[in-house]
């Protein structure tokens, strides 16, 4: 049974998201909460699988709120996916950078929202390789920034490095497969590699490393 926390400071939206989600097999409310302040209180104290988190709530907004929940030893377990009013809302990357799983528009269909839950719950970023180009051409189009070196990047292969350049590039394992010659199981297995040498929850936040470490220039 998949235990999701619903945060959104709108009754209507969590209504109608809570009518969605209990009337899916194997889909659980765990609670609701109207803040952000709420949802990490909430998340502590029910620690739920997957929490569908909105971005401009009362109090702390939802990019804080996740980063605390991704940030406390206890809700390692916790998976946040940001929804959002547009797709390219300018706190998404933020989110990502804090550790969130991937983000959803409001007027995602049912259908899609109900295989989110699931993809991210098994461990998933909920990013496709057309969104994660839409992500980084926003964060291109950022003022200067400086590169930060992921501690461990050093510890890469010459491969592993290759193969992380091109995940934050935003390929699919099949399209890096591809690109180096490869075949999807090993491309993947190098995926995974990076992911356990860096410390990434998923390939979100992978690809979130491959930008601060300056391994992709936009």
């Amino acid at each position: 049974m998949i235990s999701v926390l619903l945060a959104d400071d709108q009754d209507l939206i969590r209504i109608g998201l809570r009518a969605l989600l209990e009337s899916e097999d194997g889909v659980t409310v765990a609670g609701e909460a109207a803040d952000g302040l709420g949802a990490l209180e909430l998340a502590r104290r029910v620690r739920p699988d997957v929490v569908l988190m909105d971005v401009r709530m009362p109090g702390i907004d939802g990019i804080e709120a996740t980063r605390r929940i991704v940030a406390d030893p206890e809700l390692t377990g916790t998976r946040v996916v940001v929804l959002t009013t547009f797709e390219l809302d300018e706190y998404v990357f933020d989110a990502l950078r804090y550790g969130a799983s991937g983000f959803l528009t409001k007027d995602t269909p049912p259908a899609e929202l109900l295989r989110a839950i699931r993809l991210v719950a098994e461990g998933e970023a909920l990013l496709s390789p057309s969104v994660t180009r839409r992500v980084v051409r926003e964060f291109a189009h950022r003022p200067a920034r400086v590169s930060r070196p992921h501690p461990r990047l050093n510890t890469l292969t010459e491969r592993e490095r290759e193969v992380l350049g091109l995940v934050g590039e935003g390929l699919s394992n099949g399209e890096i497969a591809e690109r180096l010659v490869l075949s999807p199981a090993t491309a993947r297995t190098h995926v995974s590699r990076a992911m356990v040498k860096l410390g990434a929850r998923d390939r979100a936040q992978l690809v979130v490393f491959a930008y601060q470490s300056g391994v992709v220039e936009p």
